[in-house]
């Protein structure tokens, strides 16, 4: 069985987003920006009437679905999987002092070439793959009538929903990163398997403020 609709939901604003700080796996929280914009967007999303709500565990993303669960009163389910990319020893760092830091493996980022962040943290396309493999299994764990909602990070979003679709990696810079608290709407589709609805929705263009740095 697959699950109907999938809504996978950046976390809201925290104090190292504003700051330009490379959180990854950081247990960074929401400030009160971050705050106010969950419960606006989930606002938005309860009017969708979703079935089943899924979050990384780290905070900033277990206190968005949190708004969502008040509204709602669906149980959260956490999932490491769901976690932003592991950065290691950068997080912390703003892109300027990782660029003055590690010169060659910001420019290796910028160019979409292959690099592990951080000493021992995770390349793109490993938490693409974790990140997928954490949508495959929550979409066949669903039913057909669901809509799931799935709070988690930036980064590992955009490339996960990629993967996960068959995109080829040459392509992702093609799908914009997220603004805090927008989020990404999928549909089966029973000729592709699944097709975007809708891709950094939930509010007017905003600064992407976040761990994944296009240009």
């Amino acid at each position: 069985m697959t699950a109907g609709r999938l809504i996978v939901w950046r976390h809201g604003r925290t104090e190292w987003n504003l700051a330009d700080k490379i959180q990854g796996q950081a247990d960074i929280p929401l400030d009160e920006v971050g705050i106010g914009q969950a419960r606006a967007a989930a606002a938005r999303l309860a009017a969708l009437a979703p079935t089943r709500l899924f979050a990384s565990d780290l905070q900033r993303a277990a206190a968005t679905a949190g708004e969502l669960a008040v509204l709602t009163g669906l149980h959260i389910e956490y999932d490491k999987s769901l976690r932003e990319i592991d950065v290691d020893d950068w997080a912390g760092l703003t892109q300027a002092e990782l660029a003055a830091r590690h010169p060659e493996a910001a420019a290796r980022i910028k160019s979409g070439a292959p690099q592990r962040r951080g000493t021992a943290g995770e390349t793109v396309e490993e938490v693409a793959t974790r990140f997928a493999d954490a949508l495959t299994r929550i979409s066949l764990q669903g039913e057909s009538a669901d809509t799931t909602v799935i709070a988690t990070h930036g980064l590992a979003a955009r490339v996960g929903i990629c993967r996960f679709l068959n995109i080829p990696d040459p392509h992702w810079p093609a799908f914009g990163g997220l603004s805090n608290c927008n989020w990404v709407s999928l549909l089966p589709n029973r000729a592709t398997g699944w097709r975007i609805e809708e891709w950094n929705a939930g509010s007017l263009p905003e600064p992407v403020m976040s761990d994944d740095p296009q240009g």
